[in-house]
């Protein structure tokens, strides 16, 4: 079927965009805060918290793909995956809540009800994820146009992580005020109201060009059948798959690497460099009181400074992740093509990775460089993953003259959660074997732990990525020549 004009505004691409920043407020709040909010704040075993996450990968492997079947099937006047988004907004919230919530209960109990929440969230963000993930694989065919769809898209995720990573842990403490578990209830609550919001604006602003063939027959068979024969799509799975891995493993980890291992003092100094602590005495400023309304200042008793630290450490990567999103990503691909700065930009971000395990523990400012580094390597990459699985859908469409784009995004995001379930589950099985206990000083063995989980293990992980990539085989040149037939087709309603 003829598609429209595939030039997309830039006020669609925005509001697009804000879809992503919701998934991201939920999405980076599991990855980086899930392990430890079920080991230091529920009072969950690490090895059985990360199990919790790994058991829920079973029943997403039936889940994800009856979610792009039924995407695919979709058949409403708003289109087939715009709709999905409006219908799990309220859903996906209030699970998200569940799921962060600390229900009195026994230590099995506690297990059960943390395995039920978070298998709903999963499954949920399923059915609002992919539907979403796939619409912007049918808003236009235009490469370029594409790219600057998944790079605006990046930029709103890379806010929301900001605001995840940088803002969590002070607004927990404020909000608590030494209650921890309704910190988080309160800031969970107060991010799920936002991500409803930004989910019905992404409704009403994207809309769906792209249409399967007119004579295209759904069956489910032929889905799983073209799937399995798609060369790209098995690259971009493995990827994904230790991609997710890796970023969850280091993310829960370096929950535990900076309140655990790097020295408390040393980070206070650290920061009282930059004005971002309390000394008695001292007069403040407004930047200064307006920082600590939200809990970005140290106290001089150094009870904050490991939400602090954490949370500038995380800022300060993600302001160099937006800055590359913006000013590499799409500039680099245009030129050297997707697959190819991908490859040289993962085995970048494997190497600063490693640098975690040689850093001492008071050198505060060489972590913080160091992850700027990871932060800048990593960034063009960001949004080259979801641009490249709009084409393997296209290259899905130009071999079997048929369009399951649903199906080939559900395959991605099972990967994508299967990461994200591994990558937790290796963290706490890690740092459980090295005898980590929470809330306690840790022994040299438990530190070791630690440190291998948030560097030499999710470096190696990083390679399998790069390794998978070389087996990609849309260039850009292929992928040219790719949207050239498929725009013939589609004009002449092959």
């Amino acid at each position: 079927m003829k598609s429209s004009n595939q030039k997309v505004s830039m006020a669609e691409k925005i509001g697009y965009s804000l879809g992503d920043g919701s998934a991201n407020l939920v999405f980076q709040m599991m990855m980086m805060f899930q392990l430890f909010f079920y080991t230091d704040v529920f009072g969950i075993k690490a090895t059985a918290a990360g199990m919790i996450l790994l058991v829920a990968r079973v029943f997403d492997a039936f889940v994800d793909p009856v979610v792009g079947i039924l995407s695919d099937r979709t058949q409403t006047r708003w289109g087939k995956y715009r709709p999905w988004v409006l219908w799990t907004a309220i859903p996906f919230a209030l699970f998200f809540i569940l799921a962060f919530s600390t229900p009195d209960l026994t230590e099995r109990g506690k297990i059960i009800y943390a395995g039920v929440t978070y298998t709903l969230l999963m499954a949920i963000y399923s059915f609002n994820n992919t539907p979403y993930a796939s619409l912007g694989g049918v808003m236009t065919s235009d490469i370029k146009q594409r790219t600057s769809i998944s790079s605006i898209r990046f930029v709103t995720a890379t806010i929301a992580t900001f605001i995840v990573q940088g803002l969590t842990l002070p607004l927990v403490a404020k909000f608590g005020q030494g209650d921890a578990q309704k910190g988080w209830f309160v800031t969970i609550t107060l991010f799920a109201v936002v991500a409803v919001v930004l989910l019905v604006i992404t409704f009403f602003s994207a809309k769906e060009r792209i249409l399967p063939p007119a004579n295209q027959k759904n069956s489910i068979k032929q889905d799983f059948k073209d799937i399995v024969s798609n060369r790209p799509w098995k690259a971009m799975f493995v990827l994904t798959l230790f991609l997710f891995t890796t970023l969850a493993m280091w993310g829960s980890s370096m929950s535990y690497y900076f309140n655990y291992f790097v020295d408390k003092t040393s980070l206070f100094n650290f920061l009282q460099h930059f004005g971002l602590v309390t000394v008695d005495g001292n007069t403040y400023g407004l930047w200064h009181q307006f920082l600590d309304a939200f809990g970005l200042i140290a106290l001089p008793d150094h009870s904050n400074v490991f939400a602090v630290g954490y949370s500038l450490f995380n800022m300060v990567g993600q302001i160099i992740t937006l800055l590359g999103v913006i000013f590499l990503s799409g500039y680099l691909s245009n030129i050297f093509g997707k697959r190819n700065v991908f490859i040289v930009c993962l085995a970048l971000t494997a190497v600063f990775t490693s640098l975690f395990f040689v850093v001492d523990a008071k050198s505060v400012g060489l972590i913080f460089v160091i992850n700027m580094l990871k932060s800048m390597a990593y960034a063009p990459t960001i949004p080259l993953l979801w641009a490249m699985m709009g084409d393997v859908a296209d290259h899905s469409e130009w071999v079997n003259h048929r369009r399951a784009t649903g199906f080939v995004f559900a395959g991605i995001v099972f990967a994508l959660k299967a990461g994200l379930g591994i990558g937790g589950a290796i963290c706490g099985a890690i740092v459980d074997s090295f005898g980590f206990i929470p809330n306690v000083v840790q022994t040299e063995s438990a530190l070791f732990g630690i440190r291998i989980s948030s560097s030499i293990i999710p470096a190696l992980t990083f390679v399998v990525g790069v390794l998978a990539l070389l087996f990609y085989p849309i260039s850009k040149h292929f992928n040219e020549k790719i949207q050239q037939e498929l725009a013939v087709r589609r004009s002449n309603k092959v």
